[in-house]
């Protein structure tokens, strides 16, 4: 399986209190720097730019200028966004970025992009709120956009939402044949119908029963589209927490940042021991779940990050 973990920057008010926003980077490059070392596949970031579960005026650093100086900052751990939000950014310019990206990391860049859904942040910020159906459509014109400028000398496109006319992209990702794509988002009309077509890596939260669900819906969509599911790589990116005995974890309770129950949380979720992570895992890779990219719920400490490196990432590798 492939082991991801995210390192924080402040989405879900995980800095709020460490201090200046110096010392609140230093966590951010820290804790990826960390996970270069304990032997994680690739760190990742959000992108959002308002706190959840409600703005509250805390520090949240920006995607891609994070992981362009993450990208200066390690150099052997892959650098990804889960996930991009193709409403923020015109596609040709993320082209531009993405490539760039690649090129600074070594070919380094996995490339997550998704519809987008924080509508708060999108009023804040000055962007419109489409409906569902047309951030979709956004959403599968900017993969398309962004992969035809990465690989021909001169891009040119006319869809519903975006056009671009002659648009070059220089440098090219270093990456053969392009940096992989993941496709963010569970939608099972359309969202895993743009998975289908276009995505190397797809990713999708639920419980067993719920998670096998979505990978039965993006079977049916490969199977119209033509497509070999077997070429996507499904993944999945839950909260984690471990110590060492259940009842340190029965005393710590909920981590939820949304005050989901305990019980409901744990279900979810890779809560528990060593041991018991292990085992969830282990269901979920039976489902067909090829790797994970993880939210340490006890950040910014590292005891649940440091527990994955030395007693679950061994008995899957």
């Amino acid at each position: 399986m492939i082991f991801g973990v995210f390192t924080p920057q402040g989405w879900k008010l995980e800095l709020a209190g460490v201090g200046d926003a110096g010392a609140q980077w230093e966590v951010t490059l820290s804790t990826a720097l960390a996970a270069e070392r304990l032997g994680f596949d690739s760190v990742w970031v959000y992108d959002h730019v308002h706190n959840v579960p409600v703005p509250s005026n805390e520090s949240v650093f920006e995607c891609w200028t994070t992981v362009a100086a993450l990208a200066q900052a390690t150099s052997t751990i892959r650098l990804g966004q889960m996930v991009g939000c193709a409403g923020y950014r015109n596609p040709a310019l993320l082209a531009k970025m993405t490539a760039t990206v690649d090129v600074i990391s070594g070919g380094r860049l996995d490339w997550g992009i998704g519809a987008g859904w924080y509508d708060q942040e999108y009023r804040a910020y000055g962007y419109d709120y489409p409906s569902n159906a047309d951030r979709i459509r956004m959403l599968r014109e900017t993969v398309e956009i962004v992969r035809l400028m990465w690989s021909e000398p001169e891009a040119t496109y006319e869809g519903r939402h975006f056009t671009v006319q002659g648009a070059q992209c220089d440098p090219k990702p270093v990456q053969d044949p392009n940096p992989p794509v993941w496709i963010g988002g569970g939608g099972e009309q359309l969202t895993l119908r743009v998975v289908a077509r276009h995505a190397d890596y797809s990713n999708f939260g639920g419980k067993p029963e719920e998670w096998t669900h979505k990978v039965d819906v993006l079977h049916r969509h490969c199977a119209e589209v033509g497509r070999d599911p077997d070429e996507i790589t499904m993944t999945w990116s839950p909260e984690v927490f471990i110590r060492s005995t259940e009842q340190e974890i029965v005393d710590a309770g909920t981590q939820s940042f949304w005050g989901e129950p305990f019980e409901s949380w744990r279900a979810g979720n890779l809560v528990g021991t060593p041991e018991q992570v292990c085992e969830r895992l282990a269901e979920y890779q039976a489902l067909g779940c090829g790797g994970v990219v993880l939210w340490c719920s006890d950040f910014p400490e590292h005891e649940t990050l440091e527990l994955l490196a030395s007693e679950v990432l061994p008995e899957f590798r």
